[in-house]
């Protein structure tokens, strides 16, 4: 079995797409995943399955969440070890910086254009850096990520993608919780 992390955009916020995380779990176990385990109210979920190929996982889980709630959300999957190279290859390592919050990965669901990201690059956000690869925007947040310009929001509108956001300490956990 492959173990697989998938992560949901934008539920339970400010009371929106509401999704309780035990519910999630008897969702996704119906679905025939395995071991599954969510982390935090943001919609991150580590689970296990034979399934191969992501795209088909990223479908059921939101064909899944429509019928049973109605609503639309975003949902992006990467098997661990991939998530685990993204995090390898982090150029923001200062150690105050990932203590503070400071550092977000805003995964990306598919490789944005050439022309677009070339477009991105030319735009410079005071206190916020960022380097784009084809599968994360390392972000680093200088203020913190509430008072941060280059959000994902503006990044998905700007690359015209799909994408969602974690901060570091996010991302070790789902990692640690995913360890076999």
């Amino acid at each position: 079995m492959i173990t697989y992390i998938a992560l949901l955009r934008g539920i339970n916020v400010s009371g929106h797409k509401k999704i309780i995380m035990a519910d999630l779990r008897v969702l996704l176990d119906a679905l025939g995943y395995e071991d599954v385990i969510t982390y935090i109210q943001s919609g991150n979920v580590i689970f296990k399955s034979n399934e191969t190929n992501v795209a088909i996982l990223q479908n059921q889980i939101h064909e899944a969440i429509l019928e049973s709630y109605n609503f639309e959300v975003e949902v992006l999957v990467k098997k661990r070890n991939d998530l685990e190279k993204i995090v390898d290859q982090n150029p923001y390592t200062d150690t105050k910086d990932l203590e503070e919050n400071k550092i977000y990965f805003v995964l990306l669901k598919e490789i944005p254009e050439i022309e677009l990201v070339r477009k991105l690059k030319n735009i410079e956000f005071e206190n916020e850096q960022f380097i784009v690869s084809n599968e994360c925007i390392y972000l680093r947040c200088g203020l913190g990520a509430g008072k941060a310009k280059c959000n994902n929001n503006f990044l998905e509108s700007t690359l015209k993608i799909s994408a969602t956001s974690r901060n570091y300490r996010t991302v070790q956990k789902l990692l640690e919780l995913s360890k076999d």
